[in-house]
């Protein structure tokens, strides 16, 4: 698997907030966004969605551990690279001060994937695709 074209040579912020559903369907009214992707999980909850706004992405989805919104006192936005190496990053991160999350893991999606926090609070998701199953 490629790095998707919208993802290359940027850092996508990821939103996570109560009523992503509804959030998309304000995004689409008032900023003419093209939702791209949706995957949904339980009550209709979604994990993941992807829109674009003129161009840009904007990952979101329903909060939920390790996210919360900040209504909630958490950290709302999640940080995701494409990287060469996502075990290497993953390993020098944590050595440097970063809270390792979730371990690389190769994800259903056709990414290798890993979740850091900095030192500062915020939460950064690093991907290296792989080779669909």
């Amino acid at each position: 698997m490629d790095i998707p074209q919208h993802h290359r040579q940027a850092v996508v912020p990821h939103i996570m907030l109560d009523g992503a559903a509804e959030a998309i369907a304000f995004y689409v009214r008032a900023f003419g966004a093209v939702e791209l992707v949706r995957l949904e999980g339980e009550a209709g909850r979604i994990v993941h969605a992807e829109i674009g706004i003129h161009g840009s992405t904007l990952m979101l989805g329903d909060a939920d551990v390790p996210f919360s919104t900040p209504n909630q006192g958490g950290a709302s936005v999640a940080l995701h690279v494409y990287v060469p190496d996502v075990d290497g990053l993953t390993a020098t991160a944590v050595g440097s001060g970063a809270e390792l999350l979730t371990a690389p893991a190769d994800m259903p999606y056709g990414a290798r994937q890993s979740m850091l926090r900095d030192p500062f609070g915020h939460v950064w998701i690093f991907l290296t695709p792989i080779a669909s199953a």
